[in-house]
């Protein structure tokens, strides 16, 4: 697979996850959501401090590691998409890379520059035209992650009492609520465990024959 090709592949994951992202943060107050199919899809935007899905990670301290893991993480990708591109790996291994490169990027944006440019989302009211200028809600290295993706596939019921714990509680799947960026690093992460084999066992054969067709043989070569 060619530069190029990674390159736009990442792009048109960081643009649409921002393009989608922007929309919701600007047209709808936290807590808002709409039917995209049935009750089973649906848009609905919340914001959170820490991980994919929801998950929190030791308050702002933790946010703030949080994001230079990701910006780490960021930069270290950019070197190893070039050494996987220039070794040829499976073409399907490099897509793998750009979905996970991309995702954390994406998320990484909202950290680094949403708490500069938007204000505070409201529960009460909509957030129209407050994409600059703005004082903006938080520091550099700050902002939170705009959520809005939603599959309450399975929803309004409960667990049968009879079960341990949770039962007669409420229950409901698919609960977290997550973004492009999240789905693409998941997709990206669980691809790679499901077709390991296949990627890297045409990349190891890769390499066997370029060192053995690369050797130097010569009157020097002793053949024992």
């Amino acid at each position: 697979m060619k530069g190029r090709n990674v390159f736009l592949i990442i792009l048109l994951l960081v643009v649409t996850d921002q393009i989608l992202k922007i929309y919701v943060k600007t047209h709808f107050h936290a807590g808002e959501s709409h039917n995209v199919i049935g009750h089973w899809f649906k848009l609905y935007f919340i914001e959170n401090e820490g991980m994919a899905y929801g998950w929190k990670f030791g308050g702002n301290s933790g946010k703030m590691i949080l994001t230079l893991f990701r910006l780490a993480a960021v930069i270290f990708g950019i070197f190893y998409l070039q050494k996987i591109v220039q070794k040829k790996y499976h073409p399907g291994f490099i897509v793998c890379a750009c979905l996970i490169f991309a995702g954390a990027l994406g998320n990484l944006i909202d950290s680094m520059f949403y708490g500069l440019i938007f204000d505070e989302s409201s529960i009460i009211s909509q957030n129209v035209s407050r994409l600059l200028p703005s004082r903006g809600y938080a520091g550099f290295l700050h902002g939170k992650v705009v959520d809005m993706l939603y599959f309450p596939i399975i929803h309004d019921t409960t667990f049968p009492k009879w079960i341990p714990i949770w039962g007669g509680e409420d229950f409901e799947f698919f609960r977290p609520i997550f973004n492009m960026a999240d789905a693409s690093i998941s997709t990206g992460v669980i691809a790679i465990l499901v077709f390991q084999k296949k990627f890297f066992k045409q990349h190891n054969k890769h390499v066997t024959k370029t060192v053995e067709t690369s050797a130097i043989v010569n009157d020097e070569v002793q053949v024992s």
